[in-house]
C-alpha cells in the first residue's frame, strides 16, 4: 500500500508540541509513523507552519446555515429560543433535495476552509413538506453524503429520531410533519444508510432529538435497534438546552432532563450530551462519570441565548468534551473555541480558565481536548496527529502577520485569539488527502454560487 509523508517544523501530538516531526499514511489515509526530532527526507512536502490536529464539529444542522442571518431583529416585545425556532420550522418547510444537497455542500466546504475536517451532522429533515415520505426514504440523507464526499470532509451521519412536540407525548405540530417518524421507521432508514455510509467511509448513529420529542418507550426501543444494528453506532440527544425544558421536564417528571436520562437510558461513551447547559452539580458529576461527551456549541448557543455550560465544574469531574457549530451562524472551529473561553471568563471573572497544568496555553489545551472528544463522538479514529489515526491535519501559515515570528504554540494562540480565525489556516487534508490550499477549497466558488442560488430560491419559496 502506498505511503505519503509530511514534514512538519513543529507539530502537536497528543502529547503536546514537538519539533521536526514526520508523519506518514498508508494508501487509506491512517497514520503509520509519527517521529518527532526527525528529518526531512528528500523530495518531502513541508507544512507551511505549525501542524495541528483537524477538528470534528460535533453537532451541524446543515440546512440551517441557509437560515443564518435572518432573524436578527426582534419581532416581539422579548425573542427566545422557541421564537427563533418558529422562522427555523418555516425556513425548513421549503427545504428541497436539491437546495439540501447545494446548502450543505458550501457548508462543508466552509468547514474545511475554517478547520474542520469532520461533521456530525444531525439531520432530523426527513420528508416532504406535508410529512409524505419521499419515494427513496433516504432522499434527504443521501444528500448530505453526496455533498460531504463532493466537498471531501468526514461525515457522520445521525438521523434523527422526532416523535411528538412536547413531553407528556403531545402530538407533533403541523410545521414539524418533516420531522416525524415512528421507531420502526427509523430502523429501517438506519439499515437502509448502513449500506452507503459503509461504502462512502462515512460513519452512522442515530440522533434522538430531545427527551420532548421522543417517548420514553420510543428512545428505549431505538437506542436498542441501533445497538443490534451496530454495538458502537455514537448517540447524541439535545439535553437541558434550554430553561423552559427543564423545567417542563420536571412538571413532566419529577426530574430534570440529564438527570431523568441518565436513569432511564444506558448512557455511557457512545453518547453526546449536545449542550447540556443546564445541569446542577450533581448531574455534571453523574454526566461525566458515564464517559459521554457534552457537545458544546459556544457560539449558537450564544446566539440563541441558551446560557453558559460550566466547564470548569465539568473538568473537575473528567468530562469530556467538544465543538459544534450547530445553527451556523458562525462555521470557524478556532472561534468556537474563543466563545468558548470568553463564556467562561464572563461568568466568573477569571483569564485562561481552560489552560492545565499540562498545558499552560490555553488554545493548545483546548485543542487536544475538543479533538478527542469529538473524536469520541464521532465514532471514528479522528483523535490527532498519532499512529492509528486518520490523518487529519491543519497547517497554519507561519507567514501570517499574526502568527510570523512567534514560536509554535503562541502561533496557535495568535490564531485562535489574534488573527481572523480562518485567514491563519493555510493547508487542510482529511484522510491524507489535501482538501484546502493557500486557505481554499478547490470547489469554493462553485460551490457559494450554487449556496446563494439555493438560498435565494428558499427564501423565494415563502
Amino acid at each position: 500500500m502506498t505511503t505519503k509523508q509530511l514534514f512538519a517544523a513543529n507539530a502537536l501530538l497528543p502529547t503536546g508540541w514537538a519539533r521536526d516531526v514526520l508523519v506518514a499514511w498508508d494508501g487509506a489515509g491512517r497514520i503509520t509513523h509519527v517521529a518527532a526530532d526527525s528529518a526531512a527526507p528528500a523530495g518531502t512536502p513541508v507544512a507551511p507552519g505549525p501542524l495541528i490536529p483537524g477538528m470534528p464539529n460535533l453537532h451541524s444542522h446543515a440546512f440551517q446555515r441557509a437560515f443564518a442571518g435572518l432573524t436578527e431583529y426582534r419581532a416581539q416585545s422579548q425573542d427566545s429560543f422557541w421564537s427563533w425556532r418558529n422562522l427555523m420550522y418555516r425556513f425548513a418547510a421549503r427545504i428541497t433535495p436539491e437546495s439540501l444537497e447545494s446548502i450543505a455542500t458550501w457548508l462543508y466546504i466552509e468547514m474545511l476552509e475554517a478547520g474542520y475536517t469532520s461533521v456530525c451532522e444531525f439531520h432530523y429533515v426527513h420528508h416532504s413538506p406535508d410529512g409524505t415520505p419521499y419515494a427513496d426514504d433516504a432522499t434527504l440523507s443521501l444528500a448530505l453524503l453526496r455533498a460531504a464526499q463532493r466537498a471531501g470532509i468526514g461525515i457522520t451521519l445521525l438521523p434523527v429520531l422526532y416523535q411528538t412536540s412536547g413531553f407528556g407525548a403531545k402530538p407533533p405540530r403541523a410545521d414539524q410533519a418533516r420531522f416525524i417518524r415512528s421507531t420502526d421507521s427509523m430502523l429501517s432508514l438506519l439499515e437502509r444508510l448502513a449500506t452507503a455510509t459503509q461504502a462512502l467511509g462515512a460513519n452512522l448513529g442515530l440522533a434522538p432529538h430531545s427527551l420532548r420529542a421522543v417517548p420514553p418507550d420510543s428512545l428505549t426501543a431505538a437506542v436498542q435497534g441501533l445497538t443490534a444494528l451496530n454495538p458502537q453506532a455514537p448517540i447524541h440527544i439535545h439535553i437541558a438546552e434550554q430553561t423552559q425544558e427543564v423545567e417542563d421536564c420536571i412538571a413532566w417528571s419529577g426530574q430534570r432532563p440529564v438527570q431523568w436520562l441518565l436513569d432511564h437510558a444506558p448512557v455511557d461513551k457512545r453518547w453526546c450530551l449536545v449542550h447540556a447547559t443546564h445541569m446542577t452539580p450533581q448531574e455534571y458529576a453523574d454526566a461525566a462519570a458515564t464517559g459521554a461527551v457534552a457537545g458544546i456549541c459556544p457560539t449558537t448557543e450564544a446566539n440563541l441565548g441558551d446560557g453558559i455550560f460550566d466547564m470548569p465544574l465539568w473538568l473537575q469531574h473528567g468530562g469530556r468534551w467538544g465543538v459544534g457549530s450547530d445553527s451556523h451562524a458562525c462555521v470557524n472551529a478556532a472561534e468556537e473555541l474563543l466563545m468558548l473561553e470568553y463564556g467562561q471568563r464572563l461568568s466568573l471573572r477569571q483569564r485562561n480558565v481552560l489552560a492545565t497544568a499540562a498545558q499552560p496555553e490555553v488554545a493548545t489545551a483546548m485543542t487536544l481536548q475538543a479533538v478527542q472528544g469529538g473524536s469520541q463522538a464521532s465514532g471514528r479514529a479522528i483523535g490527532g496527529l498519532a499512529v492509528g489515526q486518520q490523518a487529519d491535519m491543519v497547517a497554519l501559515d507561519a507567514q501570517h502577520v499574526a502568527l510570523a515570528g512567534l514560536p509554535a504554540h503562541s502561533m496557535l494562540s495568535a490564531h485562535v485569539f489574534g488573527s481572523h480565525r480562518t485567514s491563519a489556516i493555510a493547508s487542510l487534508w482529511v484522510a491524507g488527502a489535501q482538501r484546502v490550499a493557500q486557505g481554499r477549497h478547490v470547489l469554493h466558488d462553485s460551490a457559494a454560487q450554487a449556496f446563494v442560488a439555493a438560498r435565494s430560491m428558499t427564501i423565494a419559496a415563502g
